[in-house]
């Protein structure tokens, strides 16, 4: 059927289109110049009007744009515009049970990938997004029309909804799930600790994300949750006891989690591994060739004395290398060096022993050659570092030498082993679920070997329980940004915090909480306290002081208080702890290093030593040109690891902290304590 405009109409209106034409399908708009197909599945609406002698027929289209039809016969305007509109009805009528199919069919996809009793994981909705979009792009009819079908407007605000929001609806489910489960297992929550587990807590433990960090701040149940989430593992049977690897950073800790496990989980088939005894055992069941773990490594005086040795060797040996080494300790190091022959000097030896020990493990570390250390250096610092690495080479030599005579392998030499292994598919990992306790201290080395072992199954999740502002060991290759910048190193997935201390007062968290997050870097989270406590919780006093703190201390301190006196380096020790034992016999007094306190709590804790200079607290910021080329890059706000070594040591006390200065030169975290509203006493 075709629809002209009249003689006069088509003169008057001047319009490029002046007849229409009904299509199966479609309708043909044409003038004596212009022609215009519209199929029906591009028409958004069809209007009739009536002018002031002719019919006006309106063609809607997508993106605004609209095709008019002037000065046809009104009578015929209405007639062909009853019969396009009923055609083109009953096409809709019947391409939208097309839409509604494929609309179902994408929802019936979605629920296949959804089940009620369990996480939905990121990576379970991954392309999801893309496939609807496809699934859209192949419908017959123009989307904005599907709200006006009855069958397809459920479907499609259901569809719309995983498509413009897909996190909240994810978020939503998990929520779900975690209530349910939450309740279903509250015999398990309440039973799996000393004492029930918080909502914090037992949200992260069901959390079912691939790759999940737990933020976790001191004294809020780090152990805890990790325990119970290889019991969580068990008792919903996701895991039995051998897929689950459960890894601490040093034996004490390995042995403590395992004592954990048997109290709390009744099995001794969960056991604790530190990053080395995993590398060995990999290196056991995938080689014919078992390594042995040098001597040097438990024995820091026979490791401290080889380095020693071998550097006084080099120095009296050779002048070129005692030229070298005077001109690396008096221009960079800045210290004084006697004259003569300096590297006989026992003051000088015991200094500079725990140095060499240090640039060793990172070159071991670091693993590859000489040149390579040098490439990979920054460009502002390559020239001399490669000076200094052609002085290190002979006390790296003699490092090796030192393992080939005793055929064994040092700790860095295990885990480049291990990755080589399973890189080499000789050892198939057996873990669904890898247990990670302290992420924070975590190196790149070591994180190349959980990319390995996750490498062989993408099924396997990591759960690694940390705090930022606890990682104080960049010295010895932590890197900071493997915890901040998690996901973008262990693959999308979820972030939770716990927010509950059971530790300290809520004064001593305020304090500590405030002086951390002024570094805009840490990762905020709230880290809340169920204890109350007074303005004098954390308290600024000079180092005088400490004689007539410990006398008031005694007075009502009971014995089984312990008092952690904490103080940056060894050396800081206090010389009146030397008589502690007969003046407070009742005291139960402890020393050791900040560094030395992580892990530790006690009733009191003084931090001595306050103070500006060399051998202060914040220790100074320069690094030698070893660290700078070999550790990771350092943080750009002032004292970003020192400020998170003295929230460690406020952080060890239950009850009271007092922060112990030197008067003459005081640290300027003096300052800072003060403007957060720590008081100053004069005496205690």
């Amino acid at each position: 059927m075709e629809l002209k405009a009249t003689s006069l109409g088509k003169r008057l209106a001047q319009h490029p289109y002046d007849r229409a034409v009904m299509l199966n399908a479609g309708i043909k708009v044409a003038g004596d110049r212009h022609e215009y197909l519209i199929p029906f599945n591009q028409l958004l609406a069809i209007e009739c009007k009536r002018g002031l002698v002719w019919g006006e027929m309106e063609f809607q289209l997508a993106d605004n744009k609209v095709v008019r039809l002037h000065g046809t016969e009104w009578s015929e305007t209405q007639r062909f515009y009853h019969l396009l509109n009923e055609r083109w009805n009953r096409w809709s009528a019947e391409m939208s049970e097309v839409a509604a199919g494929v609309l179902s069919e994408q929802l019936a996809l979605i629920s296949g990938r959804i089940e009620p009793t369990k996480w939905l994981t990121r990576k379970q909705l991954q392309g999801l997004q893309q496939q609807l979009q496809q699934a859209f792009a192949a419908l017959p009819i123009p989307t904005s029309r599907l709200p006006t079908f009855d069958n397809c407007r459920e479907l499609w605000r259901e569809c719309q909804s995983w498509l413009t929001d897909l996190e909240t609806r994810r978020t939503q489910h998990n929520q779900t799930y975690t209530e349910t489960m939450v309740t279903q297992y509250a015999a398990f929550f309440e039973q799996v600790e000393t004492s029930p587990l918080n909502p914090a807590q037992a949200r992260a433990v069901v959390n079912g994300e691939h790759s999940l960090l737990v933020l976790a701040g001191a004294g809020s149940g780090k152990t805890s949750v990790l325990v119970a989430r290889a019991g969580w593992l068990l008792a919903r049977g996701e895991a039995s006891a051998d897929q689950i690897l459960l890894l601490a950073f040093g034996r004490k800790a390995a042995q403590e989690m395992d004592e954990r496990i048997q109290q709390r989980l009744h099995t001794e088939e969960i056991t604790a591994r530190t990053f080395h005894a995993l590398a060995l055992y990999i290196i056991s069941q995938g080689s014919k060739k078992v390594p042995t773990l040098s001597d040097l490594e438990n024995d820091a005086s026979a490791r401290l004395s080889l380095l020693t040795d071998t550097w006084r060797q080099q120095c009296s040996e050779k002048k070129a290398q005692a030229k070298g080494w005077r001109q690396w300790l008096e221009d960079e190091m800045a210290w004084e060096v006697p004259e003569g022959n300096f590297w006989e000097d026992a003051t000088l030896q015991r200094r500079i022993a725990p140095r060499l020990d240090r640039w060793i493990g990172l070159m071991r570390m670091h693993g590859g050659a000489q040149a390579e250390m040098i490439a990979g250096a920054p460009d502002e610092v390559r020239d001399l570092f490669s000076k200094r690495i052609k002085l290190m080479a002979p006390i790296l030599k003699a490092w090796k030498a030192e393992l080939k005579s005793e055929n064994a392998v040092d700790f860095s030499g295990l885990i480049h082993q291990a990755i080589n292994v399973l890189e080499k598919g000789r050892f198939i990992s057996p873990w669904k679920h890898i247990l990670v306790d302290e992420f924070q201290d975590i190196s790149p080395q070591r994180a190349a070997l959980l990319a390995a072992l996750r490498k062989q199954n993408s099924q396997t999740t990591l759960f690694a329980v940390g705090d930022d502002w606890q990682a104080i060991y960049r010295f010895s290759g932590a890197q900071l940004s493997l915890t901040t910048a998690f996901h973008d190193y262990f693959g999308e997935g979820d972030l939770c915090a716990l927010d509950t201390t059971y530790r300290f007062n809520s004064r001593i968290g305020e304090v500590a909480n405030r002086f951390i997050q002024q570094n805009p870097w840490q990762l905020a989270k709230p880290l809340n306290s169920l204890k109350a406590g007074d303005k004098n919780a954390v308290t600024l006093m000079a180092q005088d002081q400490l004689d007539a703190l410990l006398d008031k201390l005694s007075g009502y301190a009971t014995p089984e208080d312990r008092i952690l006196v904490l103080a940056r380096y060894h050396h800081g020790k206090p010389d009146v702890l030397e008589k502690a034992a007969t003046r407070w016999p009742k005291l139960q007094l402890d020393f050791t290093t900040i560094h030395a306190s992580k892990g530790q709590q006690a009733d009191y804790v003084i931090v001595v030593g306050l103070k500006e200079g060399a051998d202060g607290f914040p220790a100074p910021a320069r690094e030698s040109i070893m660290e700078q080329a070999l550790l990771p890059q350092a943080e750009e706000f002032p004292d970003a690891e020192e400020r998170r070594l003295l929230y460690v040591a406020l952080t060890r006390a239950r009850h009271r902290v007092w922060l112990l200065f030197d008067k003459d030169e005081p640290s300027r975290f003096v300052d800072t304590l003060k403007s957060l509203g720590v008081p100053v006493a004069r005496k205690p």
